[in-house]
């Protein structure tokens, strides 16, 4: 399967698997930009796709940036639906105690190409009954 990339910017970084195995691509800013604490702001990458039939892309944290800066994705994970061919956009937040220095080239986000299973919605008046049934939040006495 392969996934077409256009560069918006001639020194945009194309997406790449950083090791055999990985499931997430490493996405890279292609722009400076300083998250303040608690600031959010939205990180270009420089690069439109073309995701392939029945699939979709899921844009998500990178652990390191998350655990050593308090950095990570306000809508993780993100979704890029197969027929946009916008540029993709990292929405990222500081959660961090001190402001952090996004650098043009840096991998600031993962992304994950995956299947989409669509499905026929059916308005219905009763639903099968379950254990569970309607127990939701907490509902299994775990803290």
């Amino acid at each position: 399967m392969q996934l077409e990339v256009k560069r918006l910017t001639p020194d945009a970084a194309l997406p790449v698997y950083a090791h055999p195995g990985d499931a997430g691509m490493d996405l890279h800013a292609s722009e400076d930009l300083t998250l303040e604490p608690g600031q959010t702001g939205m990180v270009r990458t420089g690069i439109a796709i073309a995701l392939p039939p029945g699939t979709e892309a899921q844009v998500r944290p990178r652990s390191g940036l998350a655990l050593k800066h308090g950095v990570t994705i306000l809508n993780a994970p993100g979704t890029i639906d197969e027929g946009y061919r916008g540029e993709v956009g990292v929405i990222l937040v500081n959660h961090g105690p001190a402001p952090y220095a996004i650098e043009k080239g840096m991998r600031i986000a993962q992304m994950v190409i995956q299947p989409v299973l669509r499905v026929d919605v059916i308005e219905a008046d009763t639903l099968s009954d379950t254990r569970r049934g309607e127990g939701g939040f907490g509902s299994t006495g775990g803290h």
